[in-house]
């Protein structure tokens, strides 16, 4: 167990001092990929992504007959 976690320190370690040495270029390059990783998974979200099954029924027992019922249909 000892290796495994000497392992996964070490990797920290090296993208943490390549973080750290970075240049003014490559933080400008994380902060615009950051920016678009927010707008694609949070904007993008609101407004295409809707809640279809939690607007349509209350409990899990309908939502589950429901994603049964059009799995099984054939054709989809």
């Amino acid at each position: 167990m000892g290796s495994i976690q000497q392992f996964i320190e070490s990797v920290f370690r090296f993208y943490a001092d390549g973080f750290r040495n970075m240049s003014s270029w490559g933080k400008k390059a994380w902060l615009i990929i950051i920016i678009k990783l927010f707008i694609i998974f949070a904007v993008l979200r609101i407004f295409f992504f809707h809640d279809f099954l939690g607007n349509k029924f209350r409990d899990d027992a309908n939502k589950s007959e429901y994603v049964r019922n059009n799995i099984l249909k054939p054709g989809n």
